[in-house]
């Protein structure tokens, strides 16, 4: 490893410095006085050409509300090419188009299979970008290097719980385990992990269970890894903070919205509208 390490070095170091990034794999990057802004336009622009939308219908969100798909809710597509063409376009585009992740997700399941219904969720969240084309991801000049996590239940969880709570203390897990791979990978870049992360979760009883050691009836059967949460409470690198749902940021990831309430929750990701230079 110390031998790959300094060649990795010796080869960086050689390495000319050729400007500023603004273009990488799709990626756009400006500058300015109050940050960077993030942006797929042209990347996205290509994929609206690609799947031929040249009218100018536009929607307010990506996805219906309370939309359900299913594996058998429209006709076979003779030919999924296109399709899987698309979807795969769209989840990286997810790298700074986080407003489509829930969305993306959901069509994302049927692409051995797809059907009319699932093309049409498809041109759908094409028409939500169209009319959204230069929403960046800025990244604030002002906003410190500081860690923090909202966890909210998921119904794609890998184990059934038998209730809300032990729903959501296993998220508050799976968050951990994530946000401590994340500090990790901070402290080889060099960024300051000393303090403790903060978890975001609008569940009282779920936060009083990793405050609490004793194993009540009720949670008893929780496996022991899930009680990791209570391990990083007890050494100080981890603090658990009760937010209203109205503030759950996670609610994006895990759900269909109305417009406004949609609106609100793109505005806290910081995804704002950014016209061309």
């Amino acid at each position: 490893m110390q031998v790959q390490r300094k060649i990795l070095q010796d080869h960086l170091t050689r390495g000319r410095f050729f400007g500023h990034l603004n273009y990488f794999l799709g990626l756009e990057i400006t500058s300015f006085d109050d940050g960077f802004y993030l942006t797929q336009a042209k990347y996205t622009s290509n994929l609206l050409f690609q799947a031929g939308l040249t009218d100018h219908k536009i929607v307010d969100t990506p996805i219906e509300l309370n939309a359900r798909l299913t594996p058998s809710s429209g006709e076979l597509l003779p030919d999924p090419t296109l399709y899987r063409q698309l979807v795969g376009s769209l989840v990286y585009l997810t790298v700074t188009r986080l407003d489509i992740s829930y969305a993306v997700h959901q069509v994302s399941q049927f692409t051995s299979a797809p059907q009319s219904t699932h093309y049409a969720a498809v041109l759908r969240i094409l028409r939500y970008l169209k009319g959204t084309l230069f929403r960046d991801l800025h990244f604030s000049a002002q906003s410190p290097l500081i860690l923090r996590a909202y966890s909210n239940r998921n119904k794609k969880q890998f184990v059934v719980a038998r209730s809300s709570i032990e729903a959501e203390y296993r998220a508050l897990a799976d968050t951990t385990s994530e946000l401590f791979w994340l500090r990790w990978l901070l402290q080889d870049l060099g960024v300051s992990t000393s303090f403790a992360t903060s978890i975001y979760c609008n569940n009282r009883s779920a936060i009083q269970i990793t405050r609490n050691d004793v194993f009540h009836e009720r949670t008893k059967h929780i496996e022991i890894d899930c009680h990791l949460v209570q391990h990083h409470l007890l050494q100080g690198s981890l603090q658990l903070i009760y937010v209203f749902s109205h503030d759950q940021l996670a609610d994006i990831f895990t759900k269909s919205h109305l417009t406004g309430r949609f609106c609100d929750l793109v505005s806290k990701l910081q995804l704002v509208s950014h016209p061309p230079l």
